[in-house]
């Protein structure tokens, strides 16, 4: 009997052991993926360039020195002070754009950053031409789901092997032993699986309550085909061009129809690259134009009258929840962001969808780590403590500051 115990527990305790290990092993992989989205991905893309180069093969053009990309990521300004010949370079290269800071990474996260940008690899084109599917990455907790259900019923099996055993050996002895609890009538395993009901439970219902109302890749169909790389891309119209809301006030606004008809007047006619939707079938650019005609009660030839027009029933996109105050003029104009940094490369996506899931601590992430850009900005001239305070060396000019530093990070700031 004494035997059999000694079997019975090694396995379930390496049971266990092996689905802890198991799961560590699949958060430490994904970290590096989750990283990447937070922090670099509206920068950066792996294959190819934005509005910073392209990551892939970036440890071969640092040398394999990880230690001089855990400065630079830091903090690219402070790094640059050391005369790095590369990063003299790579700077110049990009326009003298600053990379932002990142002092809350730590080694550690920045290597598995690196890491899953060295292990990544490129999704496998779509069979439909001009189109390409995208690779979903493996999720292995329906995997590891079934092995810990296994494992639970093997351990149940083997208690009752070790009950019934017990029962063989007492008999066998002449101990007279009260006979066995049946399992639906156990206390114990009754106390077990209510346990694990309510932290399976908890964990989903949890995870549904963060994940409420966030949208991140949505991307519905709208009324008109409206290619953002073909206007914003290959045509390079300015973003505020059509959104001008962004600049001057609180919404950037979709644009109305006599703002889209200032070109199309004219333009009757695409011309340009073949363009595919998201299922891979061809768009006819013309015929799209022609829709946008029937909204604004046009005619090719013909003056346009504005009264025959009818609005357009666009579907939006991005929606923050009601009680979150954003001003797209104070990240403009006055924060100086890109409107990379929130949408993603717009000027690469033909159906727009929304690329980060706008969560609060997406934006508080933001907020630690975006240095606030005080040079020919009149609007951050009421903070003249912090000028002074940089000049008199009281605040690390290498570290900068930060928008969390001005109370970016304070509940009011956004919730009123």
């Amino acid at each position: 009997m004494i035997l059999i115990r000694s079997i019975i527990r090694p396995f379930v305790l390496g049971s266990v052991i092996f689905l802890i290990f198991s799961f560590g092993n699949k958060a430490k992989a994904q970290d590096g993926k989750a990283l990447f989205s937070q922090n670099c991905a509206s920068c950066h893309a792996i294959d190819k360039k934005l509005t910073g180069p392209a990551l892939k093969g970036v440890e071969d053009r640092w040398g394999g020195d990880r230690k001089k990309l855990h400065d630079w990521i830091h903090n690219s300004q402070a790094y640059l002070k050391t005369g790095d010949s590369y990063a003299v370079n790579l700077f110049n290269e990009n326009n003298k754009i600053p990379m932002n800071a990142f002092p809350s990474l730590s080694d550690k996260d920045i290597d598995a950053i690196l890491d899953y940008v060295k292990d990544w690899k490129p999704a496998t084109p779509a069979a439909a031409a001009g189109s390409a599917a995208p690779v979903q990455e493996g999720d292995n907790t329906l995997l590891f789901g079934i092995l810990t259900l296994i494992l639970a019923v093997i351990a149940f099996i083997l208690l009752q092997v070790n009950s019934n055993l017990r029962k063989l050996s007492d008999s066998k002895e002449g101990i007279v032993s009260a006979e066995p609890i049946p399992f639906w009538k156990n206390r114990t395993y009754i106390a077990f699986v209510v346990i694990v009901l309510f932290l399976v439970g908890g964990y989903y219902t949890t995870k549904g309550a963060i994940g409420l109302g966030r949208n991140k890749d949505y991307q519905p169909t709208q009324p008109i085909y409206y290619s953002h790389k073909v206007h914003a891309g290959t045509n390079q119209i300015n973003c505020l061009y059509c959104h001008g809301g962004a600049q001057d006030s609180k919404q950037a606004s979709i644009p109305s129809l006599n703002v889209c008809m200032n070109c199309h007047a004219a333009i009757n006619e695409y011309k340009g690259e073949k363009i595919y939707n998201e299922e891979g079938e061809e768009v006819n650019g013309t015929d799209q134009i022609k829709k946008l005609y029937e909204y604004a009660g046009f005619t090719p030839g013909e003056p346009w009258d504005p009264a025959k027009a009818k609005p357009i029933e666009w579907v939006k996109i991005h929606n923050l929840p009601d009680h979150v105050y954003f001003n797209h003029s104070q990240h403009i104009k006055a924060g100086k962001v890109q409107c990379q940094t929130c949408h993603g490369d717009i000027t690469k996506m033909d159906e727009v969808k929304q690329f980060a899931d706008l969560s609060m601590g997406w934006c508080i992430n933001c907020h630690r780590t975006t240095q606030v850009q005080f040079k020919e900005n009149g609007f951050y001239s009421i903070y003249e403590k912090y000028h002074e305070d940089l000049k008199n060396g009281k605040i690390d000019s290498t570290k900068g500051i930060t928008v969390e530093s001005i109370g970016g990070t304070e509940c009011q700031k956004c919730h009123y």
